[in-house]
């Protein structure tokens, strides 16, 4: 008589798989196809084809009449073309954050530009006009421009950056890199990036809007080798244009974009109530109901991003420091001028980046929730 054995059970259960901290995505090839097809009929693929003029002007529908346009291979190079095409004086300071992704520095270094460190506000996260304005004496060279950053996506009181300009004869240039949302006023020239990892975003590329016709002007020369209506290079310049293929997928995501704008808000609002119960983690004042952005930075308490990070790693759970310890931490940057930077510092030890997506699910925000509950517990 044979015996029967009942299967064993495995009481090593599978690990779950790791949760991104990004889920990037860009329009489905069937939202693209129409404009490859229109490429395809008209063979123009570059040199300010029809795709890239219809993707500027529907650019430019978003802000107020007389905006102009300008897009270029990147937000950084859009950094530094526009700084480039302000003709500011060789060597001069420019006004920044450290409190700020490390693309600002750069883009003022390529522009032959010197970066200023200065502190931010520790409630926006951004440069408080007042605040820069007062420091200017301390700077030890003329500070010939100011560049302060959304953080985040997060809109700057842009009113109080043109009473700035106003007041003290300094340039202004915002950097909005994640501020496709928010950004809707070219009265200060604003760039805007179009990577793939933005909330509309069309692989690589970047905008300046501006209502300085002749700023927009110059920058679109600086991108396309100093030419000016001729074949002759006006001046030193370099190639930074956007091809058709990039305006075609540009295209199809501000096609998505009325629909992609709810869905993310709508997965904001469940993380925020899925974590409703962690007290210790705060949102970015108006992230998810007044304004969104592909990414969630979290303040924790404070110093203890590093323990939370550990943890939530242990867990499956995948953070990242976006701006990571400040861009003055930087090796690229570490002998530029900067003012003291206390809350700098003090960020730089409670923001973390959660896992955010378009599609983020409710298992996967009881999962952040989970993870980030142990952690806090362990402090």
């Amino acid at each position: 008589m044979s015996v029967r054995h009942a299967p064993s059970r495995d009481t090593h259960a599978e690990p779950a798989a790791r949760l991104a901290v990004a889920r990037p995505r860009l329009p489905a090839a069937e939202a693209i196809l129409p404009y490859l097809q229109r490429i395809d009929g008209a063979r123009w693929y570059s040199n300010f084809g029809p795709l890239l003029t219809e993707l500027e002007q529907r650019l430019a529908d978003r802000f107020p009449v007389g905006t102009q346009i300008v897009t270029v291979a990147n937000g950084t190079q859009a950094l530094t073309l526009a700084l480039m095409a302000m003709d500011l004086p060789a060597g001069g300071h420019v006004a920044m954050p450290a409190w700020t992704f490390v693309a600002t520095a750069h883009a003022v270094l390529q522009a032959g530009l010197t970066p200023w460190f200065l502190d931010v506000d520790p409630e926006t996260w951004a440069l408080d006009p007042v605040a820069v304005a007062a420091r200017l004496p301390s700077s030890g060279r003329p500070v010939v421009a100011a560049i302060p950053v959304s953080p985040f996506g997060r809109p700057l009181d842009l009113a109080a950056w043109r009473a700035f300009r106003a007041e003290t004869g300094v340039p202004v240039l915002v950097d909005a890199a994640a501020g496709f949302d928010t950004t809707s006023d070219a009265r200060l020239p604003t760039v805007v990036s179009l990577h793939a990892t933005k909330v509309a975003g069309a692989g690589e590329g970047g905008f300046l809007a501006t209502d300085d016709h002749a700023l927009a002007e110059r920058m679109r020369a600086l991108s396309t080798f100093g030419f000016k209506g001729t074949r002759d290079s006006m001046f030193a310049a370099t190639n930074a244009k956007l091809s058709e293929y990039t305006a075609a997928v540009g295209l199809a995501s501000q096609d998505g974009w009325p629909a992609d704008r709810l869905r993310f808000l709508r997965a904001a609002q469940m993380l925020r109530i899925g974590l409703t119960g962690l007290p210790q983690v705060q949102f970015q004042a108006g992230w998810g109901s007044d304004w969104i952005t592909s990414v969630c930075s979290v303040t924790l308490p404070q110093g203890s991003a590093d323990s939370v990070e550990a943890s939530l790693a242990a867990q499956g759970v995948d953070t990242r420091r976006w701006w990571g310890l400040g861009c003055h931490a930087s090796p690229a940057f570490a002998d530029l001028p900067r003012e003291p930077l206390d809350i700098t510092d003090r960020l730089a030890g409670c923001v973390i980046g959660l896992p955010f997506s378009i599609d983020l699910t409710r298992a996967e925000i009881s999962r952040i929730a989970a993870a980030l509950r142990q952690a806090l517990t362990e402090l």
